[in-house]
């Protein structure tokens, strides 16, 4: 069926698959849970357009999951998100424009202003990487970005903000920028990659001698 079309009713559904109304309504229920369709009170059911942002959703409990149970997936997610952000901070850095540095400029200016206001803190380091993400173009880059913010957020905050070492984000993302603004491409991914796994060691040092 193409986009937008109506399914068959339950009723025509029940004939056609010899099952009954119950089985109709929960396989139509987990249709719509993976973003295949959507119910329409008072109408028939629709074939909708898939959306990345809601595959993400879908994905995001089982993800918290394991990352609230699971040192190795932790680990594995911090990898692939260096290995993400790097090429995002090149790619940032080959297509900037004037508008795009500005934004990012402002946020950073943002950050800097928040020092003493944690979690606004954080939530405008997790709008920083997004715009990095978002100057490439491509919106799946932007809506993984903020999933994997989200979700370490969520279950591991202490790799994303560590109470006292604001000082060393606003530095390692002003270094970030400042590669972006040059349309050094190769500099600006050394200093996300040196960014992220700088940050994930000294935060954990953090918090341990917080311990």
């Amino acid at each position: 069926m193409g986009l937008g079309e109506a399914l068959p009713s339950e009723r025509e559904l029940m004939v056609r698959l010899g099952v009954g109304r119950p089985a109709i309504r929960e396989a139509m229920q987990s249709l719509e849970t993976i973003g295949l369709i959507e119910i329409r009170h008072g109408g028939r059911a629709r074939v909708v357009e898939p959306s990345v942002g809601r595959m993400v959703e879908q994905v995001g409990e089982t993800m918290a999951h394991l990352l609230a149970n699971s040192p190795a997936s932790l680990e594995n997610l911090k990898e692939a998100r260096a290995t993400i952000e790097r090429e995002m901070a090149r790619i940032a850095a080959r297509k900037r424009s004037d508008a795009d540095i500005f934004r990012l400029s402002e946020v950073l200016a943002e950050q800097e202003g928040a020092i003493d206001d944690p979690p606004r803190f954080r939530a405008l380091d997790g709008r920083f990487h997004r715009e990095i993400a978002g100057i490439s173009g491509n919106p799946i880059f932007t809506v993984m970005i903020d999933a994997v913010f989200r979700w370490l957020s969520d279950f591991h905050a202490e790799l994303v903000a560590v109470p006292g070492l604001e000082n060393l984000t606003l530095s390692e993302h002003r270094e970030i920028l400042d590669a972006i603004r040059r349309g050094d491409a190769e500099s600006a991914g050394v200093a996300m990659g040196a960014h992220l796994m700088r940050a994930n060691e000294l935060y954990r040092r953090g918090n341990l001698a917080r311990k």
